[in-house]
């Protein structure tokens, strides 16, 4: 290296140390003003992020050649883009997008009738809403791990869970949950709570976070006392909602426990206040756990109401009117303010609530929930065994399966490893045990942050990726709205070490890290599956009055029909499959002057309806590359004055 260049990173090295220590003296300057923290000790000494590509690369085990393929699927959020990603671990290459919420002109979705349906359309057919904003990416389990099949996403903004299939990886229904706004967490069971046969996800689990007038209607609207939030639990093979519980404070994120019992999700707010001040006023916040057997018994027991228009059984889960742990059917356990997160440990004994206006972790055993659910213990916040001081802004926790956690840390810019059980002898009173194990700065303002196969019995304790939500002097500059960064952390050694960083398009929020051999995908469709299939038979062209169907078919490099004839004022249906079976031969259709786009993947079937009001010539083309005649691959739609 020559010395122009020693001299240029010498010099950029300081900037950087003294960018971080700006950013965490300013949150620590906000949040010491407002009397939300506390001190907290350093325990561990921190790994340093490496400088240098070169340095991300040393070890070179973890690259993925080209024509290897990568270990893991991550599966993550998309935030308000409304969308979902797949990304390879550990090259961190970006696979897929899926549309879900959002309108996506690449493969159709929102704009064919099967994508329409699915979405939801107000009378007139368009669709009732054009915007989402995914947050948290969960799989259906079997057996305590990942089975594969199916994986739902939440959209906080209009209160709907999505559920995409894995074989596809198409989101193929979409639930609106009544009287919510604001639907944040979502977690899955995975097992029965009453059948010990039944060992995969039956339910997923919903928590609203925003109070609101119930039903919000236009009553109430000056009165917040009156205002309400709702937890959901929707079935997750029919996608209708089973039944909702009244609760006091917002819900935040969502965890089920490992043998069915119970769901819990971390709340702030616990006070029902509708303005900041009244949301910090009480010292501690809640992680609320739901009985579910006891709910689905007031249910069928028909001791509910319900809502508004809504149908849904609604059950009382506020803590006044659940005093007696034995017939209860919410616990309120105290945690530190304003948590940021819940997860559950892969032992399945204990549930980790992250502070982040407290410099603690606090962790919940999940048998003595049960303990208070049946009278034994005093208190609810009897069920916590620990509450280790492990850093500024604790948010999210991973583990690793060996007994260790790793928690991001927002305000210190810092993933945390420590270790469960000496944080529990700690809380007994061992003043020597060793609880943070590492600490490694990540590049800056960590959020969500997950362990491969960490939500699961099988966690592997190999990779921990960092969602960082600021990346200023990471990559180059592209205006002032940055790209996020994600950095991949091993995690199988005693020291953490980052070794790779990617961009990540604003805002991905949750995802989760799947070995590559639980995800069975299809390669192409089975014709047959589409009961409006287009074969040689019924291919051509019907009227009925001012209705047209077009029933076409495409085979490389040509559509069924070179010329297409409607007349001004029609309404055209184009039906449209895709009748090659070779791997990767997807074709399109587009319309010019007609916003009409989709692909069709090998042996499926999409459709589209318009009404053809522009006389003229209209080249219908193919719109992805699948032959040397790809250029010739059109059809002329000829809609007549």
């Amino acid at each position: 290296m020559d010395n122009a260049k020693k001299t240029k990173m010498n010099k950029d090295e300081p900037a950087v140390g003294a960018r971080r220590r700006f950013l965490g003296q300013s949150a620590l300057l906000g949040l010491a003003g407002a009397g939300l923290l506390t001190g907290c000790k350093e325990d561990a000494p921190v790994t340093k992020a490496p400088a240098s590509a070169a340095a991300h690369a040393a070890g070179g085990t973890h690259e993925v050649a080209p024509g290897q393929l990568d270990d893991y699927y991550l599966f993550s959020s998309g935030g308000h883009s409304g969308e979902c990603r797949i990304i390879g671990i550990p090259s961190g290459r970006t696979l897929r997008r899926i549309p879900v919420f959002n309108v996506d002109p690449m493969v159709g979705w929102g704009i064919t009738n099967e994508s329409k349906a699915i979405l939801g359309t107000k009378p007139d057919g368009s669709l009732k809403y054009m915007t989402g904003d995914t947050h948290h990416v969960h799989g259906s389990y079997k057996d305590g791990t990942y089975d594969g099949k199916y994986l739902w996403v939440n959209d906080k903004m209009h209160s709907r869970l999505a559920r995409i299939r894995m074989d596809t990886m198409e989101c193929d229904k979409i639930t609106e949950l009544p009287n919510v706004m604001g639907y944040h967490g979502t977690f899955p069971d995975k097992r029965d709570p009453v059948d010990p046969n039944i060992n995969y996800t039956t339910r997923v689990f919903c928590g609203g976070e925003f109070h609101v007038p119930l039903p919000n209607d236009g009553r109430d609207l000056d009165d917040p006392t009156k205002w309400g939030a709702l937890f959901t639990c929707v079935d997750a093979e029919s996608m209708e909602v089973r039944w909702q519980v009244r609760i006091d404070g917002n819900c935040d994120l969502v965890a089920t426990s490992y043998d069915g019992k119970f769901a819990a999700t971390n709340q702030y707010n616990t006070e029902n206040a509708a303005d900041q001040a009244g949301m910090m006023s009480a010292e501690r916040d809640a992680c609320v756990f739901f009985d579910i057997a006891r709910i689905e018994k007031m249910v069928k027991d028909g001791k509910y109401t319900t809502i508004g228009k809504s149908k849904v059984p609604v059950v009382d889960g506020r803590k006044a009117a659940n005093q007696d742990p034995k017939t209860a059917i919410t616990c309120y356990v105290p945690v530190g303010k304003n948590p940021h997160g819940v997860n559950a440990s892969p032992d399945g004994k204990y549930m980790v609530c992250s502070g982040k206006l407290s410099p603690t972790a606090t962790v919940i055993e999940v048998a003595l929930v049960e303990k208070w659910f049946n009278g034994e213990l005093k208190t609810e916040r009897d069920a916590v065994v620990a509450e280790p001081e492990i850093g500024l802004g604790p948010l999210h926790t991973g583990f690793d399966g060996k007994g260790n956690a790793y928690t991001t840390l927002f305000l210190d810019s810092q993933i945390v490893k420590w270790n469960v059980e000496a944080a529990i002898k700690q809380f007994k009173g061992d003043k020597n045990v060793k609880v943070i194990l590492d600490k490694v700065d990540v590049h800056y303002q960590p959020g969500h942050g997950y362990a491969s196969m960490g939500e699961t019995k099988e966690a592997d304790g190999k990779y921990f990726n960092s969602g960082n939500k600021f990346s200023k002097d990471r990559f180059l500059p592209v205006g002032p709205l940055h790209s996020e960064t994600e950095q991949m952390i091993d995690i199988t050694g005693d020291k953490m070490r980052i070794i790779s960083d990617h961009t990540a398009y604003p805002e991905p929020h949750d995802a989760i890290i799947v070995r590559r051999d639980i995800v069975k995908t299809r390669q192409i469709y089975n014709m047959d599956d589409f009961p409006n299939a287009v074969k040689p038979e019924n291919a051509g062209i019907t009227r009925e009055g001012k209705k047209v169907h077009v029933r076409l078919m495409s085979v490389a490099p040509a559509y069924s029909m070179p010329v297409i004839k409607v007349k001004k004022g029609d309404e055209v249906t184009i039906t449209l499959t895709n009748h090659d079976k070779v791997e990767d031969l997807t074709h399109g259709c587009a319309i010019p002057n007609y916003d009409i786009n989709f692909i069709v993947n090998p042996q499926e079937t999409k459709s589209v309806t318009f009404k053809a009001d522009k006389p003229g010539v209209f080249w219908m083309y193919c719109t992805h590359f699948c032959h040397a005649l790809h250029l010739e691959m059109r059809s002329r739609f000829i809609v007549e004055a």
